[in-house]
């Protein structure tokens, strides 16, 4: 990959060259028909549409996407050379380098990987000298491993210019490999013939190929074909949905209008309105659940008779603990200056303003089974905490 000022080009941006933004006019004024053949496919305004197929056009010329290309598709095409490339960047298809006379690429997905895939394509990788996306010296072979190939009944499976060698094996595959470096094209298990990079690319932007060979040439194999045999012997059948043999629907017969007798309503009788049952009370386990006692909530109850109420265990919200209850009243202005009367010094002391009054505890309710435990206190745990 080239460099800039001593730093190495990002993969994604080597489309793209600072030094050589592209050149359109490189391209022969029989590309530029092709061009325009395939924006004729799409609506009118849509020509942007025609982005995919126009690089795959590009690249069977130059062998890649190079800036001249994404210079070419840009101008076409009337949108920016960065939106070209964001294009080219994300579909492996498009090659950033470039690539040899045949692409042979290994599936090392998860079944292809596990029946042998994953060793196919490192004896191959080994054998050839070159990793992932790299070419052979003499340009004859570039070599990649593909997520999936859309074979999996014939797993493990490698393709040479997208072409089909199924049920391959490491011998195999090296015999495959040796045969295309000494020039030979064997047949693929099925599908068309060999051609070359440039070649398969021109037919994946849209254009036939011309060899009578590729037309007549097979598309499946048995593992394909097995299911609809299978079918046809037992006799089964899918429901046809074709236009020209499905039946117009019938219109709606006119039924004879109904005449409906008059009927008479009974009087209704209302039913007295049941009285909700009281809510039961049941025992509470949560501070949340439990009702709050108060005159309110029970008129009836004696304020100079303290409620009943089960054992609970306090939990006080005060910053330090206490072992005595809060009073239920601050001590009148007498008996303060009564108090105050009876400790000598302090008939002078200024007065001091009364402590805030303590907020209400809140009631949690043991059920019956639990041991009762102490009075709890959470006011001085953040210090130790």
């Amino acid at each position: 990959m080239s460099s800039f000022e001593g730093q190495p080009t990002n993969f994604r941006t080597s489309v793209m060259s600072i030094d050589r933004p592209g050149d359109a006019s490189v391209f022969s004024d029989q590309v530029r028909a092709d061009a325009q053949e395939i924006i004729a496919r799409y609506p009118a305004g849509q020509s942007r549409s025609a982005l995919l197929p126009m690089l795959h056009l590009v690249q069977s010329e130059q062998g890649y996407i190079t800036p001249d290309g994404i210079a070419f598709c840009a101008d076409t095409l009337d949108i920016t050379k960065a939106q070209v490339a964001a294009v080219a960047t994300f579909y492996t298809m498009y090659k950033r380098k470039p690539t040899g006379e045949y692409l042979v690429s290994v599936c090392t997905n998860t079944l292809c990987g596990l029946l042998g895939g994953d060793d196919i394509y490192a004896a191959l990788s080994e054998y050839l000298g070159v990793g992932m996306n790299g070419t052979t010296d003499d340009g004859k072979i570039t070599l990649e491993h593909a997520e999936c190939l859309a074979g999996c009944d014939y797993a493990p499976v490698v393709t040479v210019n997208y072409e089909f060698f199924d049920n391959q094996t490491v011998d195999s595959a090296d015999a495959l490999v040796k045969k295309l470096q000494n020039g030979d094209r064997p047949l693929p298990t099925r599908g068309a013939p060999l051609c070359s990079f440039r070649e398969i690319e021109r037919q994946i932007a849209g254009f036939l190929d011309p060899r009578p060979e590729a037309i007549e040439a097979e598309g499946t194999g048995l593992p394909t074909e097995a299911g609809v045999k299978l079918a046809i012997a037992r006799g089964e059948t899918a429901p046809s949905y074709a236009a020209a043999t499905s039946k117009p629907a019938e219109a709606p017969k006119a039924e004879a209008p109904k005449t409906e007798e008059p009927k008479t309503e009974e009087p209704k009788v209302e039913e007295p309105t049941p009285e909700p049952a009281a809510a039961e009370v049941t025992d509470v386990t949560s501070a949340n659940d439990a009702p709050l006692e108060t005159v309110e909530s029970d008129p009836e109850a004696d304020d100079s008779q303290p409620a009943a109420v089960p054992e609970t265990a306090e939990v006080s919200t005060d910053s330090a603990s206490t072992d005595t209850a809060p009073t239920d009243s601050a001590p009148s202005d007498d008996e303060q200056a009564k108090l105050l009367s009876q400790m000598p010094g302090l008939e002078s002391a200024p007065e001091t303003p009364a402590a805030p009054r303590r907020t209400a505890r809140a009631r949690v309710r043991k059920p019956a089974s639990e041991p009762q435990s102490d009075q709890l206190s959470f006011g001085d745990e953040k210090d130790g905490a």
